[in-house]
């Protein structure tokens, strides 16, 4: 995998994962993006890496079924911020005379990479292929690129706004109308719905070991989570505009909070549910991530206000590079086996947490603080390879 035959050598990239746009520094770069990104992945650092899970604070949980807590908004951000990107990268390379095929077999190329590099992760370290879990956050993540590329490439700003609807929409019908077998239609139940069903019919065998019976990433409640890659795609249109950066923020800001409305309204006739990812969780969280890019935007682009975002702009520029690392060296933490004097064995993770940590304070508090640390050794990777110039990217 070869980087990008106009990089400099001083700041040749390094291939790997990201769904978005050049990594490299730049002066026309929106920092404000880097910043949020970066913000998203120190957040997924935190909840997803606690040194026990029987001692963790509830917003750094899910929501149990219905409703939603800081973790939820995590993985529609990573989308938001997806289709933010490929607007902005996508139309500066056809301001360079890029064809629209030529972009499209990128993005597939881009898609096919993630996909696998997701597929990896999930199959180690054991890689048992006849119960490996094919669905996955990037897996999604690369299914979502892939087919908001091809939206946009094939539609203009009018079409978009009717793919998204038409996604939400064609979604909360089959959630709501089909009539499932055996549980008839409308259920919203864990275990069954229409989107277990068919996850069930589809997957069996290669879902999430935590539910063996339907996925969290499935195939049904893809639909909805394109949609919001598709918001994040509007938000560059609004940023693209020829206004002023105080209008752009200000309209960002507006189309928002017109979201969070609509999805909080959606909710009393769809429940908010990240696991199904329905149609009023689709569109709150984007209107939550819009609000918090037009923060980052007005206090960085527009007010001026930089050194106060760039340790988040360094976990920004790698993310989901040290998302992959995160994901394979806590897998590995976690089958590494550590044997006690007393004759007792635990996992690397779990004996360094009851070492290090577990002594330090009350259990709910020594697992936030073994995360903490966690984030801070990733950010001290991110630190190295910002300083050498590594910028991880597809």
């Amino acid at each position: 995998m070869a980087a990008e035959s106009d990089a400099s050598p001083k700041e040749q990239s390094l291939t790997i994962i990201p769904a978005d746009g050049d990594l490299r520094p730049q002066a026309d770069r929106l920092l404000s993006l880097d910043v949020f990104r970066g913000a998203t992945i120190a957040s997924m650092l935190l909840v997803n890496d606690p040194g026990t899970w029987n001692a963790v604070y509830p917003p750094l949980l899910h929501a149990p079924w219905h409703g939603w807590t800081f973790t939820d908004i995590i993985f529609p951000f990573f989308l938001w911020i997806t289709g933010l990107s490929m607007t902005l990268s996508t139309e500066k390379r056809i301001s360079r005379g890029a064809a629209r095929r030529d972009l499209m077999m990128h993005a597939l190329r881009r898609s096919a990479i993630i996909f696998a590099i997701g597929l990896f992760l999930a199959a180690y370290p054991y890689f048992r292929f006849s119960t490996m879990r094919i669905p996955g956050v990037l897996q999604r993540i690369a299914v979502c690129y892939l087919i908001a590329t091809a939206i946009y490439l094939t539609n203009g700003v009018r079409g978009r706004i009717r793919w998204a609807g038409a996604l939400l929409i064609v979604y909360w019908l089959l959630m709501k109308v089909y009539p499932v077998p055996g549980i008839g239609a409308g259920s919203l139940d864990k275990g069954a719905n229409f989107a277990q069903y068919i996850d069930s019919l589809l997957l069996s065998g290669h879902m999430w070991s935590q539910t063996k019976t339907w996925d969290p990433e499935g195939i049904v409640s893809t639909l909805p989570a394109i949609a919001t890659t598709l918001f994040g795609v509007l938000t560059g249109y609004l940023l693209r505009a020829q206004r002023t950066k105080e209008e752009k923020a200000a309209r960002i800001f507006v189309m928002g909070n017109a979201l969070l409305f609509l999805g909080a309204v959606m909710s009393l006739w769809l429940p908010i549910n990240k696991s199904l990812w329905t149609s009023s969780y689709a569109v709150f969280m984007s209107g939550l991530a819009a609000n918090v890019f037009a923060f980052c935007y007005w206090v960085i682009d527009v007010r001026g206000y930089r050194k106060w975002g760039l340790p988040l702009r360094i976990f920004g520029m790698n993310a989901l590079f040290i998302f992959a690392l995160s994901g394979l060296l806590g897998k590995t933490a976690l089958i590494i086996k550590v044997h006690a004097p007393d004759g007792a064995t635990q996992s690397l993770w779990g004996y360094a947490f009851q070492k290090a940590f577990a002594p330090l304070a009350s259990p709910i508090n020594a697992s936030l603080l073994f995360a903490l640390t966690y984030v801070l050794i990733f950010f001290g990777i991110a630190c190295v390879m910002y300083r050498r110039k590594w910028f991880i990217k597809v």
